[in-house]
This record gives structure tokens, C-alpha cells and sequence, in this order.
């Protein structure tokens, strides 16, 4: 018979390449349950599916097996588990009403805070029960997933003498490279007073003062991939300013672990934490160390003028040069690889995650039936505050009070980000009432706006 979703009520999805035989097993599990009998996966962002050619697979993993599937036919099949979301595509206006109780909602978000600041206010991440995030604290972390391994840090830095040659042709000690400007971390706010005290030289559309040499370089897909010539270009700078475009703990990037891959020094702003992570005590420099640009300018001019002082900040590329026991201990630990083929990738592993989750979970409801309730049912696990939990954008330089009223990161990024609590709280309260009209997500705002105002 057919569900009102038009799937047959145990039917494998339409068009799913895959092995319906009862005796079918995975590799790696002793599943032998047939995908009809398998919890399903709804990928709710259908472009993140992490498997072609179909757009339904049966996924052997670890602890047992699972149908996962793009197809949004099954979002109200009573044997699909887990909706993931991907974070930047998530919209609490858009969110699959009425939440069901048999669901899960799995979130996958390795990117900035800036693509959805819903996801840093409790509201927001509490609407998930499952975290893939760069925090630590998330349930299945990707705070390294910039980071290939200790061989991509080791690699050689160009030597000292060229880099000096490379000074006194008169480029200047430090690199900006950005072309993404009025982001949350308000970065060129403070790159601009920088520069009124060292030579920066710019090459990217924010504050640019500088042409790269060539047009193939000033292509911007050359510049975003590891192109040998644009990387031998950069690696002669002796400093990278490297600040990301918002702040919280974890989220650090390839403007981090790019520069150090090259034995350029990073001078950095992002992840307050950033120091549990680097190889040694004297790898980076940290902007918020200094009491103002004119003070870290000052600094930057003595190590670029004492070679031997700046040496001791590329020490972590000689052999045993990499000290910091945890950041070795989590890149041992971590089960999905960077650019490796031999290891699986973290959409893959995300998913394996939660399939052996929603696995262990409908055994426990089973055992919890069977007993007639002298077994406990199963609780919800529930993300938390700190599986993401970004503080609010303050200005780059100088304080919110310094800016004019008409400042256009003040009226964007602020506005955003007090707004995403809004939004999380919305639809919190519209999944708490048994909600099933999405349309009604803007009364609830407008009644949270009231509320706060006071008008209420």
C-alpha cells in the first residue's frame, strides 16, 4: 500500500542503484537486514549528497547499515530517522513543519559563522540533536579539516637570504591577500590603520595597492587553489597577514595553515584559541597580543630586521620541531582524511556517524517496547551552546561607540547577528506549538519583535 507521500510503505526509493537482496551484506558490519528494512537518511541539502550516480544508496557502516537518500518524497516516511541539514544552506524560515517526533535533525556546518549566525545563538543549535561543526566540542569535530597533516606543515620555507633579497627589491615585509571584504571579523577596518605604520602590499581587491606580476596570477581561481607559481610568489614574504573573515573558537582556515605550510609567519585573528592547535609555543602572531597596529608594526619591523629572531618562529619544520602533543594526538585520532584518497572524506564519515546513531537508537526502542516499559526509552540527545556558539562581530579596530550610525558593517553584521537569535527563537516556538504552515514564520518574528520592544 502507498503512504500519502506516494512511497509504497516499505518500497526502496525509485531509481536507488543498489542491491535489494535480503542477504546483501556491507563490508566492514554483519548487516543483514535488506534496505527495506533500513533506517533512512534524508540529506535535506540534496546538493551536499555525497554519492553519485543515484540519488538514493545503501551506506555499509562501522556498527550496522542505512538507506541514505536526497529525495525529499520520503520526509514524512515513518522509516526515515535523520534529516541532515547543511548549515549554510539551513533557513529556520524554510525548516521541514511540523517537526516529527520520530526524526532526528542532523547538522553539518565546516563553514564560517558569517553564512548563518542563526547557528551561534542557543535557539539555533538547539533545534539539532547531531553536530558536525569545526568547534571541538561538536559531536563529530572538523576542526582540522584545512590541515593535511604534519608533512604539509613540515614542508621547507624559502631561505632567509631570499627572502631579504626579496625586501630590498622593495616589496614589503608583509602580504594582504583578500577579496572578500565587509565580513564580520571587520578585518580591513584594522589592516587599514596597519598600514599607516609598516608596508603592507595588497594584492586582492580589499585595500589593494599592489599588482601581482602577471594576469594568470591575478586570475582568482588561481589564487584560491595551490597553484605552484602563485604559491612560490607568497612564500617569499616573510609575514601573512591572516585573519578570517568572522571570529570563534575553532574555526580557522587555510589563511591559517596555508602560510605556515609555506614558512611565511602568520599574523594572525581568528580562533581565540588558536594556540591550543599550533605545533609549537612560537609559531604565530597573534594580533589581539598587541595593544594597537602602530605596537604589533613595531614588532614586525624587529623580527624583519633580526633574521635570528625571526627564525625562531619557523623552528616547527625541523625534525621534531612539532611539540604540541594534542595537535598530533588529533590528527592521529581523526578518521577522515584531507586530500587523501585513502581515508573516507567527513560528509561520508558525518553520515556513518549518524547512521550508526539512528542504528543504536531504534534497538533501544525496540528493547524499550518489548519490556513494556521497564526499559527505558531512548532520551533525545540535544546539540549544545558550545557545538558552535560564536560571539557577536565587534569592529576590527576600535570600538562599536567609535563608529558612525550610518557605518555599513554596523548596520550589516550586527543586524544579522541579533536577528538570527530572532530567527532561531521563532522557529523553536513554532516547532513547540505543532506548527505545520511555514508561512507563518514571519507572525512569529514580528510577535518576537514586539516582545522585546516592549510593545507587548
Amino acid at each position: 500500500p502507498c503512504g500519502a507521500d506516494g512511497w509504497a510503505q516499505d518500497a526502496v526509493p525509485p531509481g536507488a542503484a543498489f542491491v535489494a537482496a535480503a542477504s546483501y551484506r556491507g563490508p566492514g558490519n554483519n548487516d543483514t537486514r535488506s534496505n527495506k528494512a533500513l533506517p533512512i537518511l534524508l540529506w535535506w541539502s540534496g546538493s551536499l549528497f555525497p554519492h553519485f550516480p543515484g540519488d538514493t544508496e545503501r551506506i555499509d557502516c562501522p556498527r550496522g547499515s542505512c538507506l541514505v537518500t536526497r529525495s525529499r518524497r520520503v520526509a514524512r516516511h515513518r522509516r526515515t530517522k535523520a534529516l541532515i541539514f547543511y548549515g549554510t544552506d539551513f533557513r529556520a524560515y524554510e525548516a521541514p513543519l511540523p517537526r516529527l517526533p520520530h526524526q532526528t535533525w542532523a547538522l553539518f556546518h565546516e563553514e564560517s559563522p558569517m553564512n548563518n549566525y542563526v547557528l551561534s545563538h542557543s535557539p539555533g543549535i538547539r533545534l539539532f540533536n547531531y553536530t558536525a561543526t569545526f568547534r571541538r566540542e561538536s559531536d563529530y569535530p572538523l576542526t582540522l579539516q584545512w590541515l593535511p597533516g604534519t608533512a604539509y606543515l613540515r614542508a621547507p620555507a624559502v631561505p632567509l637570504a631570499e627572502k631579504d633579497a626579496w625586501r630590498r627589491r622593495g616589496y614589503g615585509p608583509v602580504l594582504y591577500m583578500q577579496s572578500h571584504c565587509d565580513v564580520p571579523s571587520d578585518r580591513d577596518r584594522y589592516v587599514r590603520e596597519l598600514m599607516k605604520y609598516i608596508q603592507v602590499d595588497s594584492y586582492g581587491k580589499c585595500l589593494h595597492n599592489r599588482e601581482l606580476p602577471s594576469e594568470r596570477l591575478r586570475d582568482t581561481s588561481t589564487a584560491t587553489t595551490e597553484d605552484s607559481e602563485f604559491m612560490t610568489f607568497i612564500a617569499r614574504y616573510k609575514f601573512h597577514l591572516a585573519l578570517e573573515n568572522a571570529i570563534c573558537d575553532d574555526y580557522m582556515t587555510e589563511k591559517l595553515w596555508r602560510p605556515m605550510h609555506l614558512g611565511a609567519v602568520p599574523v594572525y585573528r581568528g580562533s581565540p584559541a588558536v594556540r591550543d592547535w599550533m605545533p609549537n609555543n612560537l609559531s604565530i602572531i597573534l594580533i589581539d597580543d598587541f595593544d594597537s597596529p602602530r605596537e604589533l608594526a613595531k614588532y614586525l619591523d624587529f623580527l624583519d630586521k633580526n633574521g635570528e629572531e625571526y627564525s625562531k618562529y619557523l623552528e616547527y619544520k625541523n625534525a621534531g620541531g612539532i611539540k604540541n602533543q594534542f595537535l598530533l594526538e588529533s590528527l592521529e585520532k581523526r578518521e577522515w582524511g584531507v586530500n587523501d584518497m585513502t581515508l573516507p572524506n567527513y560528509l561520508n564519515g558525518f553520515e556513518c556517524f549518524i547512521c550508526d546513531k539512528e542504528n543504536t537508537r531504534v534497538k533501544e526502542e525496540q528493547e524499550h517496547k518489548k519490556s513494556r516499559g521497564k526499559i527505558p526509552a531512548p532520551r533525545p540527545h540535544i546539540a549544545q551552546f558550545k557545538h558552535m556558539g560564536c560571539p557577536m562581530p565587534t569592529p576590527g579596530f576600535g570600538s562599536v561607540e567609535d563608529l558612525s550610525g550610518r557605518d555599513s558593517w554596523k548596520e550589516m553584521w550586527l543586524q544579522d547577528y541579533w536577528q538570527s537569535l530572532d530567527q532561531g527563537e521563532a522557529l523553536t516556538a513554532m516547532i513547540h506549538r505543532n506548527e505545520s504552515h511555514q508561512g507563518r514564520f514571519w507572525d512569529y518574528m514580528h510577535e518576537i519583535f514586539l516582545k522585546r520592544t516592549g510593545q507587548h
